[in-house]
């Protein structure tokens, strides 16, 4: 039997902690905007956030590819500071990684936020605090358990990030593939020891990281 291989896994533990700290500070930003019951079409700004949930995977792929492609404003913008394209590269796997995470962070962290009592809210504005204040120092630290798990499911969708990836980054990114994408190429070699291994792990740490997201959840939901 070969070795495993766990290049591709550990790849993929890097992709999606980058992805994960993206996605954390934009998707509490989102949240709380989305958290404001006057911003104007509230419900229609949540639809396109949480899109990514239900395009197929090729289809967000093919938007990043066109938004950020080397023919693009984007693309071209980023080509000029970073001295290299997003497509096919460490950057693109992120960003990929990161679009199809997000909406799972804005919903978690949003649960987070609208649990806080608006009671205290008051109070702290009554007591002369500034909105900015109130956020950092009343909001996000009470919110904690929602920005926690959405950093878990995030982390978790990250991690198995296939289509988008692949579409976006390409099939090998410095030479080695996700571990979604080396999952495939090993069926398709007929390695089957690779297959269950490397499933075995990334299953593994996707089941944990949604039980205690779940728990965290949980408790928001009943306080």
């Amino acid at each position: 039997m070969r070795s495993i291989d766990w290049g591709p896994l550990w790849l993929s533990l890097q992709v999606a902690t980058l992805s994960t700290i993206f996605t954390l500070t934009t998707g509490t930003g989102l949240a709380l905007l989305l958290a404001w019951r006057k911003l104007p079409a509230r419900d229609l700004i949540d639809a396109v956030i949480s899109a990514p949930l239900v395009l197929p995977p090729t289809v967000l792929g093919y938007y990043l590819l066109v938004a950020l492609g080397r023919n693009s404003a984007l693309g071209r913008g980023w080509e000029a500071v970073f001295g290299q394209p997003i497509v096919f590269t460490f950057a693109g796997a992120v960003i990929a990684a990161a679009a199809g995470s997000l909406p799972l962070v804005v919903r978690s962290v949003r649960l987070g936020i609208e649990s806080v009592e608006p009671d205290l809210l008051a109070a702290a504005r009554t007591l002369g605090a500034r909105p900015v204040r109130v956020i950092a120092t009343v909001v996000l630290p009470l919110a904690a358990p929602g920005l926690i798990a959405g950093a878990m499911l995030g982390f978790a969708r990250a991690l198995g990030d296939y289509g988008a990836t692949q579409m976006l980054a390409g099939t090998r990114i410095g030479g080695s593939p996700t571990a979604s994408i080396f999952v495939m190429d090993q069926l398709l070699a007929d390695n089957e020891d690779q297959v269950f291994a490397m499933s075995l792990a990334t299953t593994i740490t996707g089941v944990t990281l949604l039980y205690f997201a779940n728990r965290l959840t949980h408790r928001l939901r009943r306080g």
